[in-house]
């Protein structure tokens, strides 16, 4: 990153950030990419350039575009999101058939559907592919849009072994996050057609998004995206040992009784304590967590938690959930 090679991301070209949008690009099998600091970035200018103004997506209920980027599909874009309760944050194309808003002066157009692969709130689950390719042909047929949530792609392409254009395949657009599971200190990805790609530049540039000397943090995505990818598999072994080490407490079960790749949610049984208090008390220990619900842990393995420290973590939360915590503030 100090010896990043940089120009002017917004006025003409910054030579590291395009060679990780090409990159980006490629391995996606899309036509084109742009850099973007965040991916609740990449997420709402999806949506924008995708729908317009005066327009609704769909969505599964527990996704991240609707719980964790503050409603800005409505703020900055005057969006609707139709939601609908997926089986483990897992759509079915049946459930979506008679969704679609006739065209109604009285309704909002139905312009769009998105999925989330993994899926963040259901501990990183991953969307079954002939689910997904099922619904964006369905959507296809009715004249939608298909956007992923790509966040945590890489991850999914580790542990399903399909490439991550295989997975990207059936979508527009894709968005993919470089400063999570492959550790890079900033950024995301917008991927799709030139078109639409040269529409997202135009929102990146509305929202604040356009970066001077981009290439400093494009190099770190870069190094990432080229060196980190197939090490996830440690992350995932390592989120497994983690399950295993949750489940032999009696105050917690895992979330969906599953962990697919590199996210552990516990359910923490109310008569033993809150979410928030028992992540008090293992950060306190050195376990740091945080609740996603009154009831509900998150744990998230990555490249800087090795296995020792797994092991580690787990006798640590067995021996505090084997004593009764204090419940005094």
């Amino acid at each position: 990153m100090a010896e990043a090679e940089v120009g002017d991301a917004v006025i003409d070209v910054d030579p590291t950030v395009e060679r990780l949008e090409a990159l980006t690009a490629e391995i996606l099998g899309k036509e084109a990419a742009v850099f973007m600091p965040s991916g609740s970035m990449t997420n709402q200018i999806a949506l924008r350039v995708h729908c317009g103004r005066s327009s609704e997506f769909l969505c599964e209920a527990d996704c991240h575009i609707y719980h964790y980027e503050q409603g800005a599909f409505a703020q900055l874009s005057g969006l609707v999101a139709q939601t609908v309760a997926g089986d483990g944050g897992v759509l079915r194309v049946d459930q979506l058939k008679n969704l679609i808003r006739p065209e109604n002066e009285h309704m909002v157009r139905t312009q769009l559907i998105c999925l989330e692969n993994t899926h963040n709130r259901w501990g990183g689950r991953i969307q079954p592919q002939e689910k997904v390719q099922e619904i964006c042909d369905w959507a296809e047929s009715h004249g939608l849009k298909r956007h992923l949530d790509g966040a945590r792609l890489w991850n999914a392409s580790v542990a399903t072994g399909l490439s991550p254009r295989q997975l990207s395949e059936p979508f527009d657009s894709i968005s993919v996050c470089f400063s999570k599971g492959l550790g890079a200190p900033v950024g995301s990805a917008l991927a799709g057609d030139h078109d639409f790609i040269q529409e997202a530049r135009r929102s990146r540039k509305l929202f604040g998004g356009g970066m001077r000397q981009a290439g400093i943090i494009a190099a770190g995505a870069l190094h990432a995206l080229q060196e980190h990818r197939e090490r996830l598999a440690e992350d995932h072994d390592n989120a497994q040992r983690l399950r295993e080490g949750c489940e032999a407490c009696g105050p917690l079960t895992i979330r969906g009784n599953r962990v697919d790749t590199n996210i552990v949610i516990c359910e923490v049984d109310p008569s033993y304590a809150s979410a928030d208090q028992l992540a008090a008390v293992l950060e306190d220990q050195g376990v740091r967590c945080f609740a996603i619900g009154p009831q509900a842990l998150r744990f998230v393995t990555h490249l800087d938690v090795n296995a020792s420290q797994i092991e580690n973590a787990c006798r640590i939360i067995a021996n505090i959930t084997a004593t009764k915590i204090d419940k005094q503030p």
